[in-house]
């Protein structure tokens, strides 16, 4: 990998991982559709709309792989979910092949299969199960994800994303929890592991409670470097309750499940 582009640089997960990748590839491209920090030392910014095809294209000149984080990270109304989440990401897919692209990290969440009861273990190969729109169109990804690697040869990771912020807050969460540096790790095994072809992996920590066999990424050489059972004790004594409602507090997905949940930015993985 030459020149890696990380899209949604400018995202909660964005701007922390930018950090993480500084001065690992010859050259980093960094990008959003919002203002982000200026370039440091062997990074480019360009900005784009993930929705206008001429700015997708600039965008993936002379790129050798992609960490993709771009596009809606939050329970939208379908027709935000469609434009941004659906048919800008077959746009980009395509706009990628045709650029030469090699490798595509692509940012799926835990929400694509969150209506499976917490009683069950998860491996990535299982039927999906969304538990809101922004869920669907994970579950849209990964499919669109498999089709490019068989159709066109292009090698790429789907990480079904958990919680990706400082700490664990919830019983939930500590299965779901993942550092930002493990989650970097992850993404740099994506694009560096030779001949894959289409695998779907956990974005989670070594924790000890998890619902999710991450037997998958290990296989490829992930060794994740952090654990959510630090905090395990505290959030067992801890009487905050859960959100969300019966349905939410039975399965994978938590609040998405949640009838009328919308989400807030940077707060939904």
């Amino acid at each position: 990998m030459k020149r890696v582009l990380l899209t949604g640089a400018g995202g909660g997960i964005g701007r922390r991982m930018r950090r993480e990748l500084a001065g690992v590839y010859p050259s980093l491209r960094v990008s959003d559709i919002g203002e982000i920090e200026p370039a440091g030392p062997d990074e480019e910014i360009v900005s784009a709309d993930l929705t206008n095809a001429d700015q997708v294209a600039r965008l993936l000149q002379d790129v050798d792989g992609v960490i993709h984080l771009g596009g809606l990270s939050v329970e939208h109304e379908w027709s935000d979910i469609l434009r941004t989440n659906i048919d800008a990401l077959y746009r980009f897919y395509e706009a990628a092949h045709l650029a030469g692209v090699k490798r595509i990290v692509f940012a799926s969440s835990n929400h694509a299969v969150g209506f499976y009861p917490r009683s069950r273990r998860l491996d990535g190969s299982e039927r999906p199960r969304p538990d809101c729109r922004y869920g669907l169109s994970k579950v849209f990804g990964e499919a669109l994800s498999q089709y490019f690697a068989d159709n066109y040869g292009l090698g790429i990771l789907s990480i079904r994303i958990g919680w990706c912020f400082e700490r664990p807050e919830t019983p939930r969460t500590l299965g779901s929890w993942v550092s930002i540096g493990d989650l970097t790790r992850l993404c740099r095994v994506g694009l560096e592991t030779p001949d894959l072809h289409h695998e779907i992996v956990w974005g989670i920590s070594d924790n000890a409670r998890t619902w999710w066999d991450n037997a998958t990424a290990r296989r490829l050489g992930y060794e994740p470097q952090e654990s959510s059972d630090h905090w395990a004790d505290a959030i067992d004594a801890s009487t905050t309750p859960e959100p969300g409602d019966a349905v939410a507090l039975g399965v994978q997905g938590g609040p998405f499940a949640s009838s009328g949940y919308v989400g807030t930015p940077d707060r939904v993985l």
